[in-house]
C-alpha cells in the first residue's frame, strides 16, 4: 500500500480548530485535543517533501504504549486512542520548552563536542569521550522555541532568569524527566535496546504539571542495539541504531543541515522504504507487538475520521 496521509482537513463543527505542527494535525474540540499522527517526515527543523508509508501508525502507538505504562510516575494528558493514528487528551498550557535527556555521547551533542566545546547547555562535558560513550550521569540539554520556531540549546539557569520556567517548574520537570528516562531505559533494556537519548514535553492543567506530546517514539528518540554494544565500542566501530538520526546523517550526506540557500534533495523510494521498515521495525522491537498494516483497499483518512466521530459521539 502506497497511500499515505501528509495532510488531514476534517471539519468537527464551528467550535473546533486546527493547528498543523510537523507532525502532527491537532484539532480542540470540546476542549480536549485530538492528534492525528501524519507520515510527514522532519528534519532539521524542515518538513520533507517525501512521505513515509506507516510512519504516524508507528509514532502514534509507540507513544500511547508508554504514556500508558508511564502513568503510574508521570500524570499524562493522554485520554484515549480511537484509531490507530490518533490520540486524545487533555488540553494543557504548554511549556515552550523540550526537556532532551541524553545518556550517551552522540548526534548533537558529539557535533558540539568534536568542535571543542565541553559544555552544552550549562552542562559540563567530561574530556576523552569517545562517539557513543554514555555520559557519567545522564545530562539534560533543554531546548526552546525562539521567535524564528527554530529549537535552541538552552540552560536551566536562563529558563529561570527569563521567566519561562519557575525554579519549582523546572525542579518538578527535571525529576519528571529522570523519572520517565530511567524507565525508558528499563523498559528498552527488557527489549534488547539501549535507549539513547530523548525528550520531553511538559505543560498544565491548573495547577498540575502533566507530560504532553510523545514519548520514546523514533521521531523524539533515539535508540541503539544492547547486543554487541561494549564490542563495538571498544572496536570504535558504528552503532546499530534506530532513530532518525540515520535520516538526518543521509541528508548531511548530500549536503542539507536545514540551513539557507541548501536545498532538500530527493528522496528515492528505496530510501523511503527503507526508513518505514526501521519504524515499524522499531515498534515491533520496543512494545513486543506484532504491527498490523492497514488493508491495501482502505481508505485511511475515511477511517480515522470515522473513528474520531464515533469517539466525539459517545463524549
Amino acid at each position: 500500500m502506497d497511500f499515505t496521509i501528509k495532510n488531514t482537513n476534517f471539519d468537527f463543527g464551528p467550535q473546533a480548530s486546527k493547528f498543523s505542527g510537523k507532525v502532527r494535525d491537532v484539532y480542540t474540540v470540546d476542549g480536549n485535543l485530538v492528534m492525528v499522527a501524519s507520515d510527514r517526515l522532519s528534519a532539521f527543523d524542515h518538513i520533507l517533501p517525501c512521505t513515509i508509508p506507516y510512519k504516524g501508525q508507528v509514532l502514534n502507538q509507540i507513544a500511547v504504549h508508554f504514556l500508558e505504562a508511564t502513568n503510574d510516575i508521570v500524570p499524562n494528558w493522554f485520554i484515549e486512542s480511537p484509531d490507530p493514528n490518533v490520540s486524545i487528551g487533555k488540553a494543557c498550557e504548554v511549556f515552550p520548552v523540550e526537556m532532551v535527556i541524553r545518556g550517551y555521547l552522540t548526534g548533537h551533542a558529539w557535533r558540539v563536542y568534536q568542535s571543542g566545546v565541553r559544555e552544552l547547555c550549562g552542562e559540563e562535558l567530561p574530556d576523552g569521550m569517545r562517539l557513543n560513550d554514555p555520559f557519567p550521569i545522564p545530562i539534560i540539554t533543554p531546548t526552546y522555541k525562539s521567535s524564528t520556531g527554530h529549537d535552541e540549546d538552552v540552560s536551566r539557569q536562563t529558563l529561570i532568569a527569563e521567566g519561562i520556567l519557575t525554579r519549582e517548574e523546572w525542579s518538578t520537570i527535571e525529576t519528571y524527566t529522570r523519572a520517565l528516562y530511567k524507565r525508558g531505559q528499563q523498559m528498552a533494556k527488557e527489549r534488547g535496546l539501549i535507549l539513547v537519548d530523548t525528550k520531553y514535553e511538559f505543560g498544565k492543567v491548573g495547577k498540575n504539571i502533566m507530560l504532553i506530546d510523545e514519548i520514546h517514539t523514533p521521531d523524539s528518540s533515539r535508540y541503539f542495539y544492547l547486543d554487541g554494544f561494549e564490542e563495538r565500542q571498544n572496536k570504535n566501530e558504528p552503532q546499530i541504531q534506530l532513530s532518525k538520526e540515520f535520516v538526518r546523517e543521509w541528508l548531511m550526506e548530500r549536503g542539507f543541515q536545514g540551513r539557507e540557500g541548501e536545498v532538500i534533495p530527493e528522496m528515492g523510494e528505496e530510501i523511503v522504504q527503507e526508513i518505514s521498515q526501521r519504524y515499524i521495525n522499531l515498534y515491533e522491537l520496543i512494545t513486543g507487538k506484532k504491527f498490523k498494516k492497514s488493508s491495501a483497499d482502505e481508505n485511511i483518512l475515511d477511517r480515522i475520521e470515522k473513528n474520531i466521530r464515533a469517539y466525539l459521539a459517545r463524549k
